[in-house]
């Protein structure tokens, strides 16, 4: 029989191989499909979220219960935080500049986690009022602030923080001690994934470190701690919108250079750098707007360029919701939108206008404020380390990899218990964390191409099931099937097309003389995104839509388990497959997938995985590698890892062969 099957596929092959076939069986040929199917849950989320806004717009008591309501549901996103700890604060230097002072600062957000800052005081005894100041993403970080400068000139004590992954706090260095990525945007993205798996994200911690900062800045006798504020350009408005969503110390802010829509900028040019996006926010329905809302009526101003990459029209359009809640919190004057006439950044025209801000809101002083000119603090007066890096000049110092490390291997008691539980526990709470549900709707397989070898057909399909992506498949049959034999569904990363034109591939697999089932699950092969349309620096092939299906709380992972139970339901319905025990292999990036499968579904009788991480540690472990966002499931770690899903699968269902 098997030497019978290996002359089936090589006559079946042969002919296809030279002449590499196409075996797409989708009847359309659409490569924004999958995008636009994720675009439609944006769509619906947002559309739920105008209604909201609506309802609550109509009356004052309505709006700030809408505004408590979204505090709450951020919370619910962002995430946990540990206690409060001493934060062993030092003032390293002072430097006099012409006008002001400059100190040198590191404090501990975290036990040994180093967080370096400038603060520039006003000359004078003080108290005075403060702000803090976000970077955006220069790999300098605190380095070269000239809204400092000009801020400390007109009174406002400033300080300015390194953000994780910038200035002096860069957590990817190579054996000389210098950055090992491209820059802040690319560390930032591959750091979050690993966040995102112990239920935390970047911009959580960013969070983190802001608050702790203002915690610093509660205890100096020369600030003012009733006149707190944040500002922050680019990916520094980033968090500040954020921040001032929880924050309440604070009580001014402006964010310069980002603020628009969300459900306009994923639609216009995808997710941007991982610190900018917390999963979640679209099942939570929260807009960028609604950070403003949390904080408000205290005063914002917003600041966009005309020309700014960031969407303008998105801006205005946020800005008018603000106006409308402003008003109906009966505080007009406390929120404006500052137009440019200027691209990305903040540019003096721009600076000018905080400055006066600050002064109008925290010294009751709205005088227009003109920088008249241009000073310069030297970087040897703003570092605050011996070689540059915290994690190179302290010994001890933890970085954010090795703080995600400690805490899988903390939390490794916690899967133990969870993986003990009764099943059915396991498994709704494994839906939970794929943001899926078994699909219950009927499948309809749709042939869509035949094509007649001499003892064998292909045959293409279309899996179609309502509220789903079609699956394409290619089902290989021969005429004469062993009662032996099984039904093979071969999942290949790159695409059934590689995988039904690799001759020896295909010839291995004829001497089991077995049927095979070769799908495309959505995001692969026929429905795979445009490398166009995904920025390299981002490591990942398909990181738009990744990350579109964690912002509205449904993992690309759980999406495609149900592609998989879909093909499943298709061999279980077809009298053709009777009889014969169903085997996944899967390989590369399918490899979680086809874990999280082969439990939900036990007429998967086994799953063979090459080529695929094993345990979602190994993220951890090894945070610069591609295509991690692909499998990302937020929190997971909390609970289980692919090793212990597939234990709990039963004995021998689930095998690693490398």
């Amino acid at each position: 029989m098997k030497i019978f099957s290996t002359i089936i596929m090589i006559a079946l092959f042969s002919g296809f191989v030279s002449g590499q076939s196409n075996f797409n069986a989708l009847t359309w040929k659409q490569n924004l499909a999958y995008n636009s199917y994720l675009m439609r849950d944006v769509h619906q989320q947002y559309a739920e979220r105008q209604e909201e806004l609506g309802k609550a717009l109509q009356s004052k008591e309505a709006i700030f219960k809408y505004r408590n309501e979204l505090r709450e549901r951020y919370k619910t996103i962002l995430g946990d935080f540990p206690e409060n700890q001493n934060l062993n604060a030092r003032v390293l230097k002072s430097s006099q500049q012409k006008g002001f002072r400059v100190e040198t600062i590191i404090f501990e957000s975290l036990p040994k986690r180093y967080v370096t800052a400038n603060l520039y005081l006003p000359d004078g005894k003080g108290p005075f009022p403060a702000s803090l100041e976000l970077c955006g993403h220069g790999m300098g970080g605190k380095l070269g602030s000239a809204e400092a400068v000009l801020m400390a000139l007109n009174g406002i004590a400033v300080l300015v923080v390194d953000p994780i992954g910038q200035g002096e706090r860069v957590q990817f260095l190579d054996e000389k001690g210098k950055p090992a990525t491209r820059g802040a945007t690319t560390e930032h993205t591959l750091l979050n994934a690993g966040c995102n798996l112990l239920g935390s994200s970047l911009a959580a911690w960013e969070w983190w470190d802001n608050h702790r900062a203002i915690d610093y800045l509660e205890t100096r006798p020369d600030i003012d701690k009733t006149r707190l504020a944040a500002y922050g350009s680019s990916g520094g408005g980033t968090q500040v919108a954020y921040l001032i969503g929880l924050e309440e110390r604070l009580k001014v802010a402006s964010i310069c250079s980002y603020f628009s829509q969300r459900e306009r900028v994923l639609e216009l040019s995808g997710p941007s750098d991982g610190c900018q996006h917390v999963p979640g926010e679209g099942s939570a329905r929260i807009e960028i707007a609604d950070w403003v809302v949390m904080f408000a009526p205290k005063p914002v101003l917003i600041m966009s360029g005309l020309y700014d990459f960031v969407d303008y029209h998105g801006a205005v359009e946020g800005s008018r919701e603000l106006q409308k809640v402003y008003g109906k919190m009966d505080a007009t004057d406390a929120f404006r939108l500052f137009t440019a006439e200027s691209g990305h950044g903040m540019p003096k025209v721009k600076r000018e206008a905080l400055a006066t801000w600050f002064c109008t809101w925290l010294c009751n002083d709205p005088t227009p404020i003109r920088e008249t000119e241009t000073i310069s603090v030297p970087d040897a007066d703003l570092l605050c380390t011996s070689t540059g890096q915290v994690n190179t000049a302290f010994t001890d110092a933890v970085s954010l990899m090795k703080y995600n490390q400690d805490l899988a291997a903390k939390l490794s008691g916690e899967r133990t218990k969870f993986i003990q539980q009764d099943n059915a526990v396991i498994r709704q709470k494994v839906l939970q964390l794929l943001g899926m549900q078994i699909p219950k709707q009927e499948i309809t397989a749709e042939q869509t191409g035949f094509i007649q070898g001499r003892t064998f057909g292909i045959y293409k399909y279309q899996i179609v099931r309502k509220g789903e992506m079609p699956v394409p498949c290619v089902v290989v049959m021969p005429e004469k099937v062993a009662p032996t034999a099984k039904v093979v569904l071969c999942l290949n990363e790159s695409g059934k097309d590689e995988f039904l034109n690799d001759e020896t591939m295909m010839n291995n697999l004829a001497t089991q003389g077995d049927i095979l089932v070769v799908a495309d699950l959505r995001g692969y092969g026929e429905t795979a995104d445009a490398a166009s349309l995904n920025d390299t620096k981002y490591w990942n092939s398909e990181y738009r839509n990744t990350m579109i299906s964690l912002h509205i709380g449904k993992s690309i992972v759980g999406q495609r388990v149900a592609d998989i139970i879909s093909l499943v339901d298709f061999i279980a319905s077809d009298p053709r497959f009777a009889g014969h025990a169903i085997k996944l292999e899967a390989n590369g990036t399918y490899g979680p997938v086809a874990v999280h499968a082969a439990y939900l579904d036990n007429r998967i009788a086994r799953t063979e995985i090459t080529r695929s991480v094993k345990s979602y540690r190994e993220f951890l472990q090894n945070p610069m590698q591609r295509e991690v966002y692909t499998n990302v499931i937020p929190g997971v770690l909390n609970h289980y890892d692919l090793k212990d899903l597939a234990e709990k699968s039963g004995k021998g269902r689930v095998i690693f062969l490398d």
